[in-house]
């Protein structure tokens, strides 16, 4: 993996992480944050199916940092593929350190890949445009 010092992908959510969010350890909890990026990566798959979608799988998740009560998270999202009805979308999270030090550090925290249908009002599998 070669060393990346900025996010790839248009910003599509950004929040704070909260002390209700941790887990035992006090770190921010890996499951809030896969779902800040479904989150994420929903609205870029809406915006591209222009209506409902779902996620039907997620690939390659990989915690590369830890995320402390305070930072900033931020995720980024890019389409790398588009199928008939399927949207797959990268999602990355980087943080911010706003409470703690280093004070405006900014790093790479979680990336993975999220694969999104689009569907009509009953659920099943719609086309989207080209």
């Amino acid at each position: 993996m070669i060393p990346q010092d900025t996010p790839v992908g248009e910003l599509v959510l950004r929040t704070l992480a909260m002390p209700a969010d941790t887990n035992a350890n006090g770190d921010i909890f890996g499951g809030w944050l896969m779902a800040q990026m479904d989150m994420g990566g929903a609205i870029m798959a809406k915006e591209i199916a222009h209506g409902r979608v779902v996620t039907v799988r997620v690939d390659g998740m990989t915690f590369l940092k830890p995320v402390a009560v305070g930072d900033v998270v931020c995720c980024y999202a890019s389409c790398i593929k588009r199928g008939n009805s399927s949207i797959t979308i990268n999602v990355e999270v980087w943080v911010k350190k706003v409470s703690s030090e280093p004070i405006g550090q900014r790093y790479k925290a979680t990336e993975a890949v999220f694969i999104y249908v689009a569907v009509d009002n009953e659920g099943k599998p719609r086309p989207i445009g080209r």
